[in-house]
């Protein structure tokens, strides 16, 4: 009778644990590792993206990444996102355009431009900041291309082009 009442216990207090672990995993929590690998990958798309875009560029491109991941119609995380292919007419193809191009293989070469996109995926990512007019922005592209997407356009910074969602 003490063996099971010690074995209840035990099992009790897995139960309990788990529990715990779940919520604290619904609540948002990740790990370092994860988080450093979230920023890597926030860091790179930035770069890549908009390097020698203004300060607000490279935010609005954060942005749009993290809202990408808010909205649950892309990956769940960041570098889900910034990695994310779509089979679109029988061709693969990227979300962000650097990633199928192979600027990914290379190693960034202006190390100013790779440094505030580092400083701005903290600020957004562990800080929190964001451009009031983009909180809808799901989308951009730069402002030499037209594609037909038919989304509402919510804000030009620099030489990109952004979008939300219609409502």
């Amino acid at each position: 009778m003490i063996v099971m009442i010690a074995v209840v216990t035990v099992t009790q207090h897995k139960l309990d644990i788990l529990k715990v672990t779940n919520e604290v995993a619904r609540q948002g929590f990740i790990s370092v590792e994860d988080r450093t690998r979230q920023l890597a990958c926030l860091t790179k798309n930035i770069y890549w993206e908009s390097a020698s875009e203004p300060f607000e560029g490279k935010v609005a491109v954060a942005q749009v990444t993290i809202n990408r991941v808010e909205s649950g119609k892309f990956a769940p995380d960041i570098c889900g996102v910034v990695y994310q292919k779509n089979m679109v007419l029988d061709r693969m193809v990227c979300q962000f355009s650097w990633f199928c191009d192979g600027s990914s293989k290379v190693k960034p070469i202006y190390p100013a431009h790779w440094k505030e996109s580092e400083e701005v995926a903290k600020k957004v990512l562990l800080e929190g900041f964001r451009l009031p007019g983009l909180k809808t922005a799901l989308y951009f592209h730069a402002d030499y291309v037209t594609p037909q997407w038919g989304k509402p356009q919510v804000a030009k910074i620099g030489r990109h082009v952004f979008y939300g969602e219609k409502i």
